[in-house]
Order: C-alpha cells, then structure tokens, then sequence
C-alpha cells in the first residue's frame, strides 16, 4: 500500500510539474466531452463514487467513476465537466487514471480543477464545482466505467 501511495505522489508531482500550456499544446483538439457528479470523502486517504456521462461522435454515453487515494479532508459533492483529449475510440475511455487535483469547498463557494489521464493516452481536463466542506490536495488513483 505504501508503494502504491509514493508511486501516485511521484507521478502527481511529475505531471503538476508540466506547465498547463505545455500540457494542452501536446493533447491536440478534444474529441469528447465529459460530464460527472461524486462524492468524495476525505480524511489522509480519500474516497470518491459517482457518476455521470461522455458525449462522443455526437452520442452521449452513461459512467460510472470511482477512486482512491491520498490527500486532503473533509466531504463534498463534486460536479466535473470538461473535455476528453486523446480518445480514438470509445473503449479507451474506460478504465484506471492517475487523477492530480486541486480545489476547497465551503458550503456551496468551492471550486477546481482536475486532470486525469489513463495508459491509453487519454487525458481529462475538468473545471469543478464542489459543495461541503472539503480542501482537497493530492493525487488518487481514479477508475472510468461504462453503465450498462
């Protein structure tokens, strides 16, 4: 577990590293976008469920998303929505992600922002809105489902 936990923070730290401009010039045109709903618990590791959708080629898909991970305190509901970068087809979208994120809630004021990014060489780049009470650091591993 520990192992497990310092290999998602050497990663985290690696891709926060990156420059924004520098990492959006290297993913091209966004091809889908991306919509979900989680709550998220925290309190030194966190946990995430929800759900949510894809709009890809003009069709839109049902998710699932769920996590764990290091970092932060607290709960909130998470509202994420943005644009999927990379995705050649539409399995590839399912599956784990290395998610860095960044945001707090207070009540109903919080906000954020998330980039998460799979094997496959699909990255998510969301603008988030939270309610609760919640600051949130830190890194997680994140897993992207289809809802049948």
């Amino acid at each position: 577990m520990m192992k497990m936990c310092k290999a998602v923070m050497l990663a985290a730290g690696l891709f926060m590293a990156a420059p924004a401009s520098a990492q959006m010039s290297s993913l091209g045109p966004a091809n889908a976008s991306i919509r979900f709903e989680q709550l998220q618990i925290a309190y030194i590791g966190s946990g995430a469920l929800g759900s949510g959708s894809v709009t890809y080629r003009g069709r839109r898909y049902g998710i699932t998303v769920g996590g764990l991970g290091v970092g932060g305190i607290g709960m909130s509901e998470l509202i994420a929505s943005g644009s999927v970068y990379g995705l050649r087809r539409l399995e590839d979208l399912a599956g784990p992600y290395l998610q860095v994120r960044e945001g707090w809630a207070l009540g109903d004021a919080g906000r954020g922002r998330l980039w998460l990014r799979n094997d496959k060489g699909v990255t998510l780049r969301l603008a988030t809105r939270r309610r609760g009470l919640q600051l949130a650091l830190g890194a997680d591993g994140v897993v992207i489902g289809f809802r049948n």
